[in-house]
């Protein structure tokens, strides 16, 4: 079984009768004529792979499946809102995710549909992973930036320069790392803001512009690897958010290397 994963990006303006079309899905579609929203949908499928083309579907046929069902349903309710001087609130965005899913299951020619995700900006997203099912899931990205040396006592600088390279440097390195946190929620209200504050205040603030191996309270006896990081953010986190549990952590470390992290039940 594969799954495969699709992003529409698509420009909603909240002034305009009629969506201008476009045509650049780099930038998305529709174009937007001015201020627009930008929003982007992670359309998620498994499905096997048909033996005479090699997909499990054709992403083009994604493409205008969203465009033609899921944009429109979207764009109402943003002008609807946007008319009556009302926030569409994290919740409302579930239910609205929920719709979409209806329109999507019904006109998709093959695969099954896992999960649906909308990406309300590059640091925010927020996913369902079923038409029906109450629960739904955050996630927002978080930079810091701190230095590092990786290096273990017990062996001798041989052995460390083997296993780490230039990463044993004695007066180490530094990285601008990215955090994003995940959780999971039934219902309740929901504060952006607080959610913010939790991460600041109980990982953030420890972490950024820090030497990891000195500063920090945790890696006196570990190596600050990103999977060590990892680990450390999910223990400082878990249980922190009212009316949400933690559902799983990510560092990156550069573009090319991230470790995610959810504690084993």
């Amino acid at each position: 079984m594969h799954k495969l994963l699709r992003q529409v990006r698509f420009n909603i303006d909240p002034f305009a009768v009629e969506q201008t079309s476009g045509c650049n899905s780099l930038a998305g579609r529709p174009c937007g004529r001015g201020l627009a929203f930008y929003l982007a949908l992670w359309v998620e499928l498994a499905g096997r792979v048909d033996v005479n083309t090699g997909f499990v579907i054709n992403v083009m046929d994604i493409d205008d499946i969203v465009t033609n069902t899921a944009v429109g349903l979207i764009a109402d309710d943003i002008q609807t809102a946007w008319r009556n001087k009302k926030n569409i609130t994290i919740e409302q965005l579930a239910d609205m995710l929920r719709c979409v899913w209806h329109k999507l299951a019904d006109n998709l020619p093959a695969g099954r549909l896992c999960s649906l995700a909308l990406e309300m900006n590059p640091a925010r997203k927020i996913k369902i992973d079923s038409e029906f099912a109450g629960m739904m899931y955050y996630s927002e990205k978080f930079e810091f930036a701190a230095s590092h040396k990786l290096w273990n006592d017990r062996f001798d600088e041989q052995w460390n320069f083997e296993k780490f390279g230039k990463c044993a440097n004695p007066a180490g390195h530094g990285h601008n790392y990215t955090l994003e946190v995940t959780i999971s929620r039934h219902s309740g209200p929901f504060d952006i803001g607080r959610f913010e504050q939790v991460i600041d205040e109980n990982f953030i603030d420890a972490v950024d512009h820090k030497n990891l191996n000195q500063d920090v309270e945790g890696f006196s006896d570990k190596i600050p690897t990103v999977e060590n990081i990892a680990e450390l953010a999910w223990n400082r986190l878990q249980g922190k958010f009212p009316n949400a549990q933690l559902h799983e952590v990510a560092i990156w470390e550069t573009d090319k290397t991230c470790c995610r992290y959810k504690k084993d039940k």
